[in-house]
């Protein structure tokens, strides 16, 4: 009997082919996915949008190009002319049929608000995974949560006040003075400039390094690292053009031995070295009752010396928060300056109507803070530049609990739609969107500064700095630098495009003004032409 079974066993075993067991798992494969693919349509209540493989801000999806089966991170610029009209609503849901889990996508600004809430009744949070790029250095105010949240705004609110905005006023104009000195631009009256970046990048820099940091650096003489070898511009580019992917992929991928690599893990530990060597220089400082200056970083590092010990920023997260304003002081302020003077490069009645207003404001005098508020013209020039191109191009929430949505039935129809959220239910509010919604602006593909005239500095009809009661504690520095290193700018030079040969004006719009996006979103190396108003005598 025992022979006999087990030559029935081995015959089953022969006729059990290989194809028939890979057919079995792929048929259980298929049965899984299918399952996964139903909780998530029903997770999101069945609400239309794309059925895609992966979702767009997770692997593999994440590291794949935008086609049109793949979203990517970056579809919210790409298909940003037809993406929601195709599915005729604001608010969509991307529901994945091969891997991950359902994601609604809204450019609704009060789906968004009540996303961003905040609070300890909220039933929203920043997910963890999402914020990593801003939290390499340690926690901080961006991406700290509830009462840690609090805590991190009680230190650093105190460094954001009126004497900070009068020095950077101060400053921006007298970097411009010191620009305009090294580069020679005072012994020409014709400038050409492949990438204005070069310019923007560097001014941006030097404004938070003395109004942020309180260093004394000109331009000649940008901030390096603390071993004295890199600039501190050229350790952020480094860092941003690669820490997505120390991000996104496993943590050995960036210590092999690519030169690329190595040179970002140098960047980041020079950055590092440099940060916490102005940590202790200001403590010491402030110990030692030296008198202190007025730079953000002081003041944020004294608020902290202030605190009980139990309420203070360990060191980390003092680092976390430089980072924070280093990356959000630098480069998102830097590209926004740079599609400004673009934008105006191709609208010469703008810019006629802006220099016009700086004429008679500050006539051949040198701006003065006071002057901000009357300077409305340049600052909606910003602020409409900005909109196109918004630097936080997306905000994400996760869902802690079951929740609610009231999402906003379409333009014509009053009322809301109630969508039931479950736990793990991720919102990415895509501010490309919000800016580019027919519902809140007409021609939204057009720039168009008067949109904020009359419009308050304050207003938050002004959402491309974020929404809610964590909108962007920089605002005011950035727009302040902004407005003051244009207004210098724009009053001595008239600004105009690089063409090629036979092109024309549009056609260098359709190839120069296009986004660039790393961490932030910015626009691509725009060559622009720098023309004296008033002729050396």
């Amino acid at each position: 009997m025992g022979i006999s079974h087990l030559t029935r066993t081995t015959h089953i075993l022969e006729d059990l082919t290989w194809p028939k067991v890979f057919l079995g798992i792929a048929v259980i494969f298929i049965i899984s996915r299918i399952n996964n693919f139903i909780k998530g349509l029903k997770a999101v209540s069945y609400l239309a949008g794309p059925r895609v493989p992966f979702p767009p801000l997770s692997l593999p999806g994440a590291l794949l190009p935008t086609l049109w089966w793949n979203p990517g991170p970056f579809f919210v610029w790409t298909w940003r002319n037809h993406f929601y009209r195709t599915w005729g609503r604001e608010t969509v849901a991307i529901v994945p049929w091969l891997s991950g889990q359902s994601t609604l996508v809204t450019t609704n600004l009060d789906v968004a608000r009540q996303v961003t809430l905040g609070g300890h009744r909220s039933s929203w949070e920043k997910p963890l995974d999402k914020t990593q790029a801003l939290f390499i250095f340690g926690m901080n105010l961006v991406t700290a949560e509830g009462e840690l949240w609090r805590k991190h705004r009680r230190i650093v609110g105190p460094a954001f006040a009126n004497d900070l905005y009068q020095f950077v006023w101060q400053e921006t104009r007298n970097i411009y003075k010191d620009m305009i000195e090294t580069e020679g631009w005072s012994n020409v009256d014709t400038v050409s400039v492949s990438a204005v970046q070069n310019l923007t990048f560097k001014v941006a820099l030097l404004v938070i390094g003395n109004c942020g940091f309180g260093f004394n650096f000109h331009w000649s003489e940008p901030p390096t690292s603390a071993d004295g070898t890199t600039s501190i511009q050229e350790s952020l580019h480094t860092i941003t053009d690669w820490y997505m992917l120390d991000i996104v992929l496993p943590k050995w991928f960036t210590k092999l031995p690519v030169p690329q690599f190595r040179r970002y893990r140098a960047a980041k530990n020079q950055l590092m070295n440099f940060m916490h060597a102005q940590i202790a220089g200001r403590r010491n400082m402030i110990q030692g009752g030296a008198q202190l200056r007025k730079d953000a970083f002081t003041i944020l590092v004294k608020a902290n010396e202030d605190e009980e010990a139990k309420l203070r920023l360990g060191d980390d997260e003092l680092v976390g928060n430089v980072f924070a304003m280093l990356l959000a002081g630098h480069e998102t302020t830097a590209h926004t300056m740079a599609a400004t003077l673009g934008l105006l490069a191709i609208n010469q009645d703008i810019q006629d109507e802006t220099y016009e207003e700086i004429v008679s404001v500050i006539g051949h005098r040198d701006p003065v803070f006071s002057d901000f508020t009357k300077l409305e013209k340049v600052t909606s020039a910003f602020y409409e530049a900005l909109r196109m191109f918004p630097a936080g191009f997306l905000l994400i929430r996760k869902t802690t609990e079951d929740t609610v949505l009231h999402i906003p039935n379409p333009v014509g129809q009053e009322g809301t739609t109630s969508l039931p959220i479950p736990k793990g239910i991720e919102v990415i509010v895509d501010m490309i969107g919000v800016q580019n919604n027919p519902r809140y602006f007409d021609e939204p593909g057009k720039f168009k500064p008067q949109r904020w005239y009359g419009v308050s500095k304050e207003s938050e009809s002004f959402s491309a700095f974020s929404v809610g009661p964590r909108a962007c504690i920089g605002r005011k520095f950035a727009t302040l630098e902004s407005v003051c290193f244009l207004t210098c700018l724009l009053r001595d030079w008239k600004v105009e495009p690089v063409l090629k040969s036979g092109e024309t004006k549009e056609e260098w719009k359709e190839r120069v003004v296009d986004a660039k996006i790393t961490v932030t979103l910015g626009v691509k190396d725009i060559p622009i032409r720098f023309i004296r108003r008033v002729a050396r005598k």
